[in-house]
């Protein structure tokens, strides 16, 4: 008999997906959820005073406390702080901010990551991917059901498997300051660079990209289980990836700048 792991292996299934369990917010919360997500992605200056504004006004009887919690499980915040899905973990060594004022002039110069919440109509997902800064190429991605960085470290590890970015860069999230995630990079070689606090646009490409991705396909969708989502968005990065053209890349796709540029 097959393993999980050669089972998911053949069927290209992520083991997270495998594993995953509803969770165990109620129906009505997980509706909230949706909408929050909707209205965080197109407004992300929504704090929870904002959101629960919004809210009222919308038709929904919540309390302010309720979105904080339920803002918090999301992992979103006002863009002054900058969105974050966890903060800097106790100890965790945090690196300084390295490209203000660079120019970003080739492929893998800079590469970046980032986590966003992806709602389902039993629960929810989360999404991680590692972007090339000059091309907008989705290096890899990963889905989990938990924000433990297991899900993180592998998209990096898959993103270096034949290339290297000069400068990698994310935000102070505990996934991205802990010593396995920041290992991997140091043992590569690659110099690290961390967003400062509170300033929003320091990983404005990946930001760029969940919105792409969000109002592209997983609004459209509405994918009803792991598997049909994680199906959806492998057919969707390759969409991206090789045949939506960029009006930043003088209309070319971030396939042919970066396939052209390494």
């Amino acid at each position: 008999m097959l393993s999980v792991s050669q089972q998911c292996e053949l069927l290209e299934l992520s083991r997270s997906s495998y594993y995953y369990e509803p969770a165990t917010e109620s129906a009505e919360n997980l509706a909230l959820m949706a909408l929050m997500d909707k209205e965080y992605t197109a407004r992300p200056f929504r704090g929870s005073r904002g959101m629960t504004a919004w809210l009222k006004r919308v038709g929904h009887e919540v309390n302010r406390k309720r979105v904080q919690r339920l803002m918090r499980l999301m992992g979103l915040e006002a863009v002054y702080p900058k969105p974050r899905l966890s903060m800097g973990g106790a100890g965790h060594r945090v690196y300084p901010y390295l490209l203000r004022n660079v120019s970003i002039e080739r492929v893998n110069q800079v590469w970046s990551t980032d986590i966003t919440y992806i709602p389902m109509p039993n629960g929810f997902m989360y999404l991680t991917a590692v972007i090339d800064w000059h091309s907008r190429y989705v290096l890899t991605w990963q889905l989990s059901n938990t924000l433990h960085a297991d899900f993180c470290i592998a998209a990096l590890q898959s993103a270096l498997t034949e290339r290297r970015p000069r400068i990698f860069n994310t935000d102070q999230g505990a996934q991205f300051t802990s010593a396995a995630f920041t290992g991997v990079l140091e043992e590569a070689g690659v110099r690290i660079s961390m967003d400062g606090r509170g300033r929003a646009l320091d990983n404005v490409f990946v930001e760029r990209l969940w919105r792409t991705v969000k109002y592209e396909n997983v609004y459209v969708r509405n994918y009803e289980t792991p598997l049909e989502l994680e199906a959806g968005l492998q057919s969707y990065f390759q969409f991206y990836n090789a045949r939506r053209p960029h009006s930043a890349l003088a209309y070319r796709t971030p396939a042919e700048v970066y396939l052209h540029g390494r």
